[in-house]
């Protein structure tokens, strides 16, 4: 059932004075203006496109509309992202907004239980309960977990209120656990956080090499891509799982886990010995490689098949492909990022595109997968561990800069980097932060070494959950939790893989009283005190232009976008897209960084960068003999299935009970058949699952994907020094058949 909200008479005010004059019935809906309200009204009856809001593909949808209500979806056959395609998340988009498990009201905690109040108290409650804390332990004691799953202007909106209004001195978000090292790695190998490509690579290209990624499984509309390059391409796949992925390549290198940067530094060394590398392009467009051959050098065919268990003859004929490729491109995902020395491995992975010239060509590319809708704009815009629009807290100039297109006192602005979501968790378990403000994510699920998260979360003074859904485990931790409208009930912009700017437009009434996240942000900074500050961030589209401004002159500059309508009907634009772009006239649909070999450093050249591979810190022992992999199960699993497991259709396209693929070898051993229940065990806790013998697994390996709530009370608490993302991927268990 759909229904308007109804919100208290001390509330309507506030937004009355930022929305202007409404209509008592607009007013009192969730979302930004009405149902469908973008760049125009929509009729009672027609068909509307919007971008996807699960993953970063960035599909175009094509929403049918009857009375203003959206009722149906289907593939959007003219965006230029997903030609027509859907998977099947996407197609039940829609189905999940009707869970009986959506969050309708405001809820506080009393004793065990979540009791219903109205807005009016909530944010009363929210205000008080975190000033107090920040009156009593410091500004440094109160923080916010964002996420890359609401929009570009409301994690905009957040991390400004949270920051320059509220005094908040931390926040990070939970791209923090996808996206963190391949952020990293372009920064310093590129000098800016920019992703190279466009998906028309995925067609070009007639070598395709993919790292730790299973697109066929966890990006199925790219991987379509793939299957309609018309070049016949080699398909090299460096996994230590026999995927989807790796079923379909033309060549599959199963790799031991976490050998992939000793690995990738043997391609490297056999492609400069046979003569692969582009000495112009070097030469003009990198520094730093007399230091890699020298690093690599070490690393001959037989050192590196006696570490990661690749036949020599297979890593020379790799390299031979991947130099004799008229255009190559590197893709890689989870399977890099999330390890103790990710940023060095994607390192290796763009080092190997700069020293063969291929980058911006197309078909080419050292190009990172993102995983969630819009964690690219968290990336850019949610203020956490990098100043808006991606500047930087410590620069004075920057801070300046920002406070003048903001309008607010520079001293308003924190002089210091936020701590990173680890050192975060870490802090509510000294006692430095007491008070936290979680938004559209699921830490008490998918954080690392799950026991000892919830036992931190616990030791909170309080608690704030903003989430669609009142069945997060998360959620059920909470002291207080405030409804959010979802996907398809509010209105703003996603970033995806690609930097495609794409539109999401309102076409459903958000439940009971729940509203937007940026109508939430904005009720608060009224609350707060400081919703002066914010008195220009009257609508998504608002903030827009605000960011156009902040980005001016910067490497993601979209100030020549000419607003919501524009990205509508280019079916989206990829930044940059600056004023002087536009006056050439409209944006290409497909764009590419780097055409020109000059990259974002201070001299225009890429970095070359290199280290030592480190050893794991878990290895298996003799207690606990098997790694522990872990990652994406189906195509119709999303994360901690927050939304996915309000669909009875995706329900049925996955295994409900939780699962681990062990090898045939180690189930003989061990008398495990298919089906049998299994107790994994790890030095942080330990699980029963249901056995899957399957040769997808190398020997010593154990698979579980990472969806279950389960999972993560596994996983070990170790991080890459340099990006602070968490390891999933090789913590130590043992088995044991469970009689």
């Amino acid at each position: 059932m759909i229904r308007n909200s109804v919100l208290t008479e001390k509330v309507l005010p506030i937004l009355q004075r930022h929305e202007g004059p409404m209509t008592r019935e607009l007013l009192l809906s969730p979302g930004e203006h009405g149902l469908g309200m973008t760049h125009k009204s929509l009729a009672a009856d027609e068909v509307t496109t919007a971008v996807c809001g699960y993953c970063a593909t960035g599909c175009g949808l094509r929403l049918h509309l009857q009375q203003g209500l959206a009722v149906g979806l289907s593939p959007e056959s003219e965006y230029p992202v997903n030609l027509g395609m859907a998977c099947p998340k996407g197609w039940e988009a829609l189905r999940v907004l009707d869970s009986p498990n959506r969050a309708t009201t405001p809820m506080r905690r009393e004793g065990n239980q979540l009791i219903a109040i109205d807005w009016d108290e909530a944010l009363q409650m929210f205000c008080h309960e975190f000033k107090k804390i920040g009156k009593e332990h410091g500004p440094q004691s109160v923080a916010f977990l964002s996420t890359g799953q609401i929009a570009c202007e409301e994690m905009a909106f957040l991390g400004c209120l949270a920051k320059f209004g509220m005094g908040m001195l931390h926040g990070d978000g939970n791209t923090r656990q996808c996206m963190a090292t391949a952020v990293t790695a372009y920064k310093e190998s590129f000098g800016f956080d920019a992703p190279p490509y466009t998906y028309a690579d995925f067609e070009a290209s007639d070598c395709l090499v993919f790292v730790g990624a299973n697109p066929c499984i966890g990006h199925p509309i790219m991987w379509e891509r793939v299957l309609r390059n018309p070049n016949d391409p080699e398909i090299v796949v460096l996994d230590p799982r026999v995927t989807e992925t790796a079923m379909a390549a033309t060549e599959h290198l199963q790799l031991r886990p976490k050998s992939d940067l000793i690995l990738l530094y043997g391609l490297t060394r056999e492609v400069i010995a046979i003569g692969g590398v582009d000495k112009d392009f070097v030469e003009r467009s990198t520094c730093g490689f007399e230091e890699l051959s020298q690093c690599v050098d070490a690393y001959t065919p037989a050192v590196t098949a006696q570490a990661s268990g690749i036949d020599e003859e297979v890593i020379r004929r790799t390299a031979r492909k991947i130099a004799d490729a008229s255009a190559a491109s590197f893709w890689w995902t989870m399977g890099v990022n999330q390890s103790y020395e990710g940023v060095r491995t994607a390192q290796a992975i763009i080092n190997l595109a700069l020293i063969t010239g291929n980058i911006g060509r197309p078909g080419t590319g050292a190009n990172s997968i993102t995983g969630q809708c819009n964690a690219m704009g968290s990336r850019l815009w949610s203020n956490t561990t990098n100043l808006f629009g991606h500047h930087d807290f410590a620069s004075a100039e920057d801070r300046q800069r920002l406070a003048e297109i903001l309008g607010i006192q520079s001293e308003r602005i924190p002089d210091q980097n936020s701590l990173s979501y680890d050192q975060i968790m870490d802090g509510i378990d000294s006692g430095e932060i007491r008070g936290l403000w979680v938004i559209a994510t699921n830490p008490a699920h998918s954080w690392i070494d799950q026991d000892d998260a919830r036992r931190r979360l616990a030791k909170l003074d309080f608690l704030v959950v903003q989430d669609m859904y009142a069945n997060t485990e998360t959620a059920a931790e909470c002291d207080l939790l405030l409804p959010a409208a979802g996907w398809g009930e509010k209105s703003g912009t996603f970033i995806n893989s690609e930097r495609r700017y794409g539109l999401h437009k309102q076409v459903r009434r958000a439940p009971g009283k729940a509203l937007s996240d940026f109508r939430i942000f904005r009720a608060v900074a009224d609350y707060w005190g400081c919703g002066e500050m914010f008195s220009d961030w009257t609508t998504p589209e608002a903030v827009f232009q605000i960011m156009q401004r902040v980005s001016c002159g910067r490497p993601n500059d979209i100030s020549g976008i000419n607003g919501y309508e524009q990205i509508d009907q280019c079916g989206g634009i990829q930044w940059p897209w600056s004023t002087q772009d536009a006056a050439s006239g409209l944006p290409e649909q497909e764009r590419r960084l780097f055409a020109g070999g000059k990259f974002f450093t201070h001299d225009g050249k890429a970095r070359l960068i290199t280290a030592e591979p480190g050893t794991m810190p878990e290895p298996p022992s003799d207690q606990y003999p098997f790694i522990l992999l872990t990652g994406r199960g189906t195509v119709s699993q999303w994360h901690t299935q927050t939304r996915t497991s309000q669909s009875p259709i995706l329900r049925k396209l996955y295994p409900e009970t939780i699962y681990a693929e062990i090898h045939p070898h180690d189930a003989q051993e061990l008398s495990i058949a298919t089906g049998d229940s299994v107790r994994v065990r790890s030095r942080r806790g330990s699980i029963v699952v249901q056995a899957s013998v399957t040769s997808s697994v190398g020997q010593g390996q154990v698979f579980i994907p990472m969806h279950y709530g389960a999972t993560n009370r596994l996983t070990l608490k170790h991080f890459d020094p340099y990006s602070r993302q968490p390891s999933y991927k090789d913590s130590a268990v043992s088995l044991e058949r469970v009689q």
